[in-house]
Formats: C-alpha cells, structure tokens, sequence
C-alpha cells in the first residue's frame, strides 16, 4: 500500500481536532475496501491441481503487464512490435544484407541486427540454448522454418534457408541483446517477395491432434488471447511417448503465427529437463496477442531426430 505523501499536514497530540479524526478515516477506507477485495479472490490452484508441477495454471489471466501483447484491454489492436510485425523496437531494428531469395533454391541469407547507435549488434545474450532463432514462413503459413544461424564478427548473421516457394515470406529474428540480467526479448521480422507465381495454399481446418513422422500430438486446452496455458500429449501408434530428448534447453518447442497478418506468439516450455525422458504430456505457457487461427509448430526430438507437427489452433 502507498504510503502517505510526506507532505501530508501533520497534526501534534492526540487525534482530538476534528480535521485530524475526518482525515483517519477518510484513509482507512481504501484499505477496508482492499482488505474485502482479498477476501473475495479465490486462493490459487496449487502445482498439484494446475496440470504441472511448480506452474502456475494462466487460463482465464487478460495478461501479465511487461510481458510481450498482454499489455492491451480487450478489443484493442494488438501490439504490432510486441507481435513480432515491426522490424524497429526498442532501438533495435532488423536489415537484410541480401535482396532476397530465389525461388527453388537453398539461400544463405545474410542480416543484421542494429542496435540504439545505428551498428551492428555484435553481442547477445544465450536464449533457449542459442543467440539467435531465426523463422521463415509464407504469407499462407506453409513452408515453417526454425533455424539457429551463425554469427560473424562485424555482426553478420548467415541463415541457411532451405529453398522457398513463390509468394510472400516473413522473416523473423528472435533473440536477446547481451546488455543486462534483465534484457528484455525482442522479436523483429521484415517481409521478402520470392519471386515466381504463387499458389496459395488452404489453411489446414482448427482441430485437437495433428500427426507427423509417425508422432501424434494432441492439445487439450483451448487458450483465450492473452496469457494462457497449453498443454499437448505426444504418442506413437496409439501409445504415450515417454523418451522426448532436450531440444533447445526443454523437451519440446512451440512457435505459432496468426492467420492473416502473420503476428508471431511467444510460446515458453515449462518445467525441467531430465535426460532423455520427456513426455508425453508438456506444458506451455502461451501468449497470444489476438484472436484468430493461429499455425502452431510442435517441435520435439527423438532417437537425434527432429520432428515438426504442425495444426492449426482456434484462439477465442
């Protein structure tokens, strides 16, 4: 509770004047009505009771102020940097060294990142395991690429693209600048024309489970926009997996684009890596900016193998 402004009259003695005896209790009634208000909140669900252990269960929260596109009331636009849409934020913006890809053919793509003085970023922080993730995906949200490139001494980074199809692509870097234990993350994209006639492809119907490489996936909560938890079990040929490896510091990575303007949502792992023991069910705390279809790309390892299932969810 704020404490009184120190400039505040003071009043020498025992509260005997009567300005003195009407100021106490005009202070005492927003701590009474405080004090009703906490009696009325419900206490939080224990760790046994949200699903995993030592997380907080997020459904249902209109957002967490600080955190990126959940510092917004409802039926506002979302945060178009906070989405990962600008290629400018906090000083820091995105250019692309190359013009672009050619269709049908690997591209090592070059960029940097320039930081509030105008040069290249040379120093960043490590976030999930790498300085930098880096995605590419079309404007129909087909052809997901996550990759980890490498960086040169002057700033340059070089991201092997595998080769894109005709259309519009929006490239993401996501990384943390190496300035602070409380550097904040920062997601920047630009947009690039593979040239070519495109042919869109249709958006996959939401649905529950999606399977790949012989690998289901099935969520079992649908989240609201704003902050949420997602859960989503891994099984193979009808049974539970239980020998995810780590990937990226965790057993398993979610990235998830929005159907229209391509706003990228910020999807963490929680819980611990122990081994080559993860599954079947993991736990994510979700932020979604906005309502909509979203792409979600499930990334897990098995066996040294990586493995991307890919459905599309319906956020309310």
């Amino acid at each position: 509770m704020t404490a009184p402004p120190t400039d505040r009259p003071s009043f020498a003695g025992p509260l005997a004047h009567p300005l003195a005896r009407r100021w106490l209790l005009a202070s005492c009634v927003p701590v009474l009505l405080v004090l009703g208000m906490a009696l009325t909140v419900p206490p939080a669900p224990s760790a046994a009771t949200a699903g995993a252990p030592g997380t907080a269960d997020m459904a249902g929260m209109p957002g967490m102020a600080g955190m990126p596109g959940t510092d917004r009331a409802a039926g506002d636009s979302p945060d178009l940097a906070a989405a990962g849409l600008a290629a400018e934020r906090n000083g820091y913006r995105l250019d692309l060294a190359d013009p672009g890809p050619t269709a049908g053919r690997a591209t090592d793509l070059r960029f940097t990142v320039a930081g509030p003085d105008g040069s290249p970023v040379t120093d960043f922080a490590v976030h999930q395991t790498k300085k930098l993730h880096f995605y590419a995906i079309r404007s129909d949200l087909t052809g997901f690429q996550h990759l980890h490139p490498d960086l040169a001494e002057d700033g340059t980074w070089t991201a092997a693209l595998a080769a894109l199809a005709p259309g519009t692509w929006r490239l993401y870097a996501d990384f943390v600048p190496n300035t602070g234990p409380h550097a904040a993350e920062l997601v920047l994209s630009r947009t690039v024309t593979v040239p070519g006639e495109a042919a869109p492809v249709p958006l996959p119907a939401p649905g529950d489970t999606a399977t790949a490489d012989g690998y289901t996936v099935t969520l079992t909560a649908r989240p609201t926009a704003g902050a949420h938890r997602l859960t989503a079990v891994v099984s193979r040929d009808g049974r539970p997996v239980g020998d995810l490896q780590p990937y990226l510091d965790a057993y398993a990575h979610l990235s998830a684009f929005h159907e229209g303007d391509l706003a990228m949502a910020h999807l963490h792992p929680a819980g611990t890596v122990d081994g080559d023991r993860g599954g079947p069910e993991l736990t994510f705390q979700a932020l979604f900016p906005e309502p909509g279809n979203w792409r979600v790309f499930l990334q897990f390892r098995t066996s040294g193998q990586l493995h991307t299932v890919a459905l599309t969810l319906r956020v309310d």
